[in-house]
């Protein structure tokens, strides 16, 4: 009997999983089926590439994606029009830029709320006194302060505030 009672809850955790993983893809859907309705061409395309990043990782994994994993997805897809909206300004393609922000902006709906530079740097001075606060030790304290902050500040910020940190 105990047996039935853990494979009844191993199944419901899975179920529980399934279960969330279709509230993102039901809000996908109905936000793709409000930018069609509306028009928005650049909302639209944004939002399937979203579910086409999310599908392809589900598929490398071979297993339904966590939230960590799913907002580490979307993170870098929104790291990615980062990138190339630096690149377009560079390259003076104001065009580009604008596009490249409005899918940022959509991309950036679906992650956490970002976390602010104070909040950041108390996380980061904790680590800094863990580790012995050594010049050394800047990559055990890079490694875990992006374990605590996850996907609400990329990695870029979080190494110029250790380094600033740490001097």
């Amino acid at each position: 009997m105990t047996k039935l009672v853990a494979v009844s809850t191993i199944h419901m955790a899975k179920d529980n999983l399934r279960e969330r993983d279709k509230m993102i893809i039901d809000r996908l859907m109905e936000d793709m089926k409000t930018a069609m309705k509306a028009g928005d061409k650049a909302r639209l395309g944004t939002i399937r590439m979203l579910r086409s990043d999310l599908k392809n990782a589900k598929i490398e994994k071979g297993d339904d994606l966590d939230e960590v994993e799913e907002q580490k997805v979307l993170a870098s897809y929104a790291k990615k029009r980062n990138e190339a909206m630096e690149n377009a300004r560079d390259g003076g393609r104001d065009d580009l830029v604008a596009k490249e922000r409005a899918e940022y902006d959509v991309t950036m709906s679906y992650l956490p709320e970002q976390m602010g530079e104070d909040e950041l740097k108390v996380i980061i001075k904790k680590h800094i006194e863990a580790a012995g606060g050594g010049k050394q030790a800047f990559g055990q304290v890079m490694k875990a302060v992006m374990a605590d902050v996850g996907s609400q500040t990329d990695g870029k910020t979080v190494s110029a505030l250790v380094k600033e940190l740490m001097q």
